[in-house]
């Protein structure tokens, strides 16, 4: 499960710092101003909340790799949301405050997860509850390892620009906020970011496209709190009992 968790958010980032770290000089309001002061915004962002999908045919197959993400969270580590897996892989909500953790599979997601006649008895023994416990637990952790904007914007102020210029668009709209979008083709891979034209200069959705690559991204509620609310204890059962059932 780990695996899955992390290399989605390894992916979001890797499409972000690239592209946010090069753009062109060129007049007023220029695409190197627009990506900076983005990125800016971005990296003193308390909290942010993040749309992720992966349109890809390989990763949308694979039941065993995240393929959205619909995640609030921020640098303290706090988030609340879901993220869903490929096809027949089912979903998960997640939500974790502090060094606590709370997990809520559903049926299709733990057959994926754990093979064999073990994964239906898991679904059916854990169905509509939350697994709970803390970071010192190594799944949970991997899970929880997700929520760190604090590491996701060291992924970002850390990228490395290769020198290829973005160019500006003209001013539209994305979800009824007016954007600039700002292109750029790397690695024969179409980007495009969506930053907001009024200030403060914001983030708001990228997009990648290309050979077996279609990725985006959505960026909202910056500085927004985490929704602080936790499932309540008859809806959950300790982790210790998840891990008696599989064997430790």
């Amino acid at each position: 499960m780990r695996g899955a968790l992390i290399s989605a958010a390894a992916g979001a980032a890797l499409l972000l710092f690239p592209a946010l770290a090069v753009a062109d000089d060129g007049g007023d309001l220029s695409a190197k101003e627009l990506a900076q002061q983005a990125k800016d915004n971005f990296l003193k962002a308390k909290s942010v909340h993040l749309g992720y999908t992966d349109h890809s045919k390989g990763t949308a197959a694979d039941r065993t790799k995240a393929v959205a993400m619909d995640l609030s969270l921020d640098r303290d580590g706090n988030c609340a949301g879901s993220l869903t897996m490929g096809k027949g892989g089912g979903s998960v909500e997640l939500v974790k405050r502090g060094h606590e953790v709370w997990m809520k599979p559903d049926a299709d997601f733990w057959k994926a997860q754990v093979p064999g006649p073990q994964g239906a008895a898991v679904a059916e023994l854990f169905k509509d509850r939350y697994v709970h416990g803390t970071t010192a637990d190594a799944m949970l952790k991997g899970m929880a390892d997700t929520c760190d904007l604090a590491a996701f914007q060291r992924q970002v102020d850390s990228g490395v620009a290769d020198g290829k210029a973005l160019t500006k668009g003209e001013e539209t709209t994305r979800d009824g906020t007016k954007v600039i979008p700002l292109k750029g083709r790397e690695d024969g891979k179409d980007n495009v970011l969506y930053v907001t034209s009024g200030s403060p200069h914001q983030l708001v959705e990228a997009a990648q496209k290309g050979a077996g690559t279609d990725l985006d991204l959505t960026f909202a509620d910056y500085d927004k709190p985490v929704p602080s609310t936790t499932p309540p204890a008859d809806k959950t059962v300790e982790v210790d009992r998840l891990n008696q059932q599989l064997g430790g």
